[in-house]
C-alpha cells in the first residue's frame, strides 16, 4: 500500500516536473520542494495550481483508504503468557504474569530513555551507531504472602543490566536510600 502512494505521488510529480521544462533549474527544484508542504487552512487550496492540488487530492484519497482498509493497530494485550497493559499517553508500560501457582511476576518497562553513540562495526565503516536504552523494573513476589524480589534493570540491544536489587517485605514499602554523607564518621 505504502508503495503504491509512493509510485503514484512519484508519477506525479514528474509530471509535474515534465510539464515545467521550459522553467529554469532553480525553479523547477524550489516548486518541487513546495509540492509536499502542508498548509494550515482548507481556503489555501484554491490558490493552488492544478499539479499541487492533484497531488493533495491524492494524499487524501490514500489516508481515507488506509483509514479505511487498514485501521490503526491496537497494542497488544498479550505477549507470550504476559497480560499487556498500556498506558497511552505514558512513557510506560506494564507486564505481568503468574509463574506456576506460588508466584507473580509483573514487568514495567520504559520506552527509549537514553542512548549511546558506539563506532560502527566493520574496516570501511565511518561514524556511529547509535544503541538505545531501556529501563525495566522486574517485581518477583510470593502469592501466599512473602516478600517481593524487585530488580532495577538496564536494557541495552546485546545485554541486560540489574543496577540494584531489593528484598522488600510484604505490603511495605522500601525506605528512600540515604544520600547525604557518611554519618559515622561526622564530627560533633
Amino acid at each position: 500500500m505504502a508503495a503504491r502512494f509512493l509510485r503514484t505521488a512519484h508519477r506525479a510529480l514528474r509530471s509535474f516536473q515534465h510539464s515545467h521544462r521550459t522553467l529554469p533549474p532553480s525553479f523547477k527544484l524550489a516548486a518541487s520542494s513546495c509540492l509536499f508542504q502542508s498548509r494550515a487552512f482548507a481556503t489555501d487550496r484554491a490558490s493552488k495550481p492544478p499539479s499541487e492540488a492533484n497531488i493533495l487530492r491524492i494524499l487524501d484519497n490514500e489516508i481515507e483508504y488506509q483509514y479505511d482498509y487498514a485501521p490503526p493497530h491496537q497494542p497488544a494485550v498479550e505477549f507470550d503468557s504476559f497480560v499487556v497493559e498500556d498506558r497511552p499517553g505514558q512513557q510506560w508500560m506494564t507486564m505481568a504474569r503468574k509463574f506456576g501457582a506460588a508466584e507473580e511476576i509483573k514487568i514495567e518497562a520504559t520506552m527509549f530513555d537514553g542512548y549511546e553513540l558506539v563506532p560502527k562495526p566493520g574496516e570501511d565503516s565511518s561514524g556511529e551507531d547509535l544503541r538505545l536504552h531501556i529501563s525495566l523494573l522486574v517485581d518477583v513476589s510470593k502469592v501466599d504472602g512473602g516478600g517481593t524480589l524487585e530488580f532495577v534493570c538496564s536494557a541495552w540491544p546485546d545485554r541486560l543490566e540489574i543496577q540494584k536489587l531489593y528484598l522488600l517485605p510484604k505490603d511495605k514499602l522500601l525506605g528512600r536510600p540515604y544520600l547525604g554523607p557518611d554519618f559515622r564518621q561526622a564530627s560533633g
